[in-house]
C-alpha cells in the first residue's frame, strides 16, 4: 500500500475525560498504516504531539545510536517522558491526552489538529494563531526550503 502522509488540519474536541477525538481525515491513515497504538507527548509543553507507535519506535532507535550521556539526548528524553504516555485510539478514534500536558498546552474544549506528515500536532487554536503572528514567513524561510528542492 502506498504510504499516505498526515496532512492538513481539522478542528476537534477534547471531551470531559481528557480524550481527543482524532479527526477522520487522520484516523484512517494512522489505523490503516500503523495500527491503534500511539505515543502522546510534547517537547515544549506548548502543544501535543501524537506519534503512531511505529514512528515513535524509529525515533527511539535513532536515540539509541546517540551516547547515553549526550546532553541533547538527555534533555529530549526528560521532556518527552515527562509529558509522554503510550495510548491507543479506541473504537471511536479517541485518545487520552495526559492531564499535565492538557494543562500546559491549554488543551480544552475546541482544538486544532495538524498533520505533520508522520505525526499529529494538537494546538489550542488561539495559541497557534499567536504563534503564526509571532513567527512570520520570511524570504530566509523560503531560501531554507529551496536548498532542499521545495
Amino acid at each position: 500500500m502506498e504510504h499516505q502522509g498526515l496532512r492538513g488540519s481539522s478542528s476537534a474536541r477534547i471531551d470531559d475525560k481528557g480524550r481527543l477525538k482524532v479527526p477522520t481525515i487522520f484516523r484512517g491513515v494512522i489505523q490503516d498504516q500503523h495500527g491503534p497504538d500511539v505515543f502522546v507527548t510534547s517537547l515544549t509543553g506548548g502543544c501535543v504531539r501524537i506519534y503512531p507507535m511505529p514512528t515513535w519506535l524509529e525515533i527511539e532507535g535513532k536515540l539509541l545510536q546517540i551516547p547515553g550521556n549526550h546532553p541533547s539526548r538527555l534533555k529530549f528524553l526528560d521532556r518527552v517522558n515527562y509529558y509522554g504516555q503510550a495510548g491507543e485510539l479506541d473504537g471511536q478514534g479517541r485518545v487520552l491526552i495526559p492531564a499535565n500536558l492538557r494543562e500546559s498546552a491549554a488543551i480544552v474544549g475546541d482544538v486544532r489538529v495538524f498533520g505533520r506528515i508522520n505525526y499529529l500536532e494538537v494546538w489550542n487554536e488561539e495559541r497557534f494563531l499567536q504563534k503564526l503572528q509571532r513567527e512570520p514567513w520570511t524570504d530566509q524561510d523560503g531560501l531554507g526550503l529551496s536548498e532542499h528542492g521545495i
